[in-house]
């Protein structure tokens, strides 16, 4: 199988990822955006286990923005230490 951008492919060791679609090719990784939603890159040793796809299969996850973090619970203020005296009376 020749890899190149656009190609639609499938990993038969990891069918739970979906059918991939290929987003980069470099000199030793190619970069498959799947449709469960991960981006993967699959080193150019693996690319003998990719088989084609077909693109009718191919879901593109939808593009979240990030969300705002909540807080859970609301940090109280600092109390400052209280001053730490000798037996005397007199502060250390």
């Amino acid at each position: 199988m020749i890899i190149k951008t656009g190609a639609v492919v499938i990993h038969p060791g990891a069918t739970a990822w979906g059918v991939g679609k290929i987003t980069e090719v470099a000199a030793l990784k190619a970069t498959i955006q799947f449709s469960d939603g991960i981006i993967r890159k699959i080193a150019s040793s693996h690319y003998a286990t990719l088989r084609p796809g077909d693109p009718a299969d191919f879901v593109a996850a939808a593009v979240t923005s990030p969300t705002e973090k909540t807080r859970t619970a609301v940090k109280k203020p600092k109390q400052p230490k209280a001053a730490t005296v000798y037996s005397d009376g007199t502060p250390r």
